[in-house]
């Protein structure tokens, strides 16, 4: 946030904020983990019985189920990321880091925590990492 004259710039989010922020987190985790069981079942019920098709489709079949499995597991594994994600970003409000740029330490835009409530950093700092790698 940019200001102007001898207003001090923001350092930190109000209590009324970091509430709206902690209701966006808890209800993208809801449905985070919901999402997360239907690809669980997905992996676990992906034994589909092939035994009534001909040999030559049972073999695709069982192929495609394979890679369908495979990609189930890495969406999940990328779903259980993002839930680790989120509630770290709970901590964070706990105490008293939330909004806070790891690289900078001045204020992520409100904008940007809405869109993505787990960043940890300004879209600048994470794009000059990038380039450091």
């Amino acid at each position: 946030m940019e200001t102007k004259g001898n207003t001090p710039e923001k350092t930190r989010y109000s209590a009324e904020e970091l509430q709206e922020f902690k209701t966006l987190i808890l209800e993208k985790i809801a449905k985070a983990e919901k999402d997360l069981e239907m690809l669980q079942q997905a992996v676990a019920g992906s034994e589909n019985d092939v035994s009534d098709t001909a040999p030559t489709f049972k073999t695709l079949e069982e192929g495609s189920n394979v890679l369908l499995k495979e990609e189930n597991q890495k969406l999940a594994a990328r779903q259980q990321k993002f839930i680790r994600d989120l509630r770290a970003a709970l901590i964070r409000i706990e105490n008293g880091t939330y909004g806070i740029c790891q690289a900078t330490g001045k204020l992520i835009p409100k904008e940007r925590l809405m869109i993505v409530p787990h960043a940890t950093m300004t879209v600048e700092a994470k794009e000059a990492s990038k380039k450091r790698r």
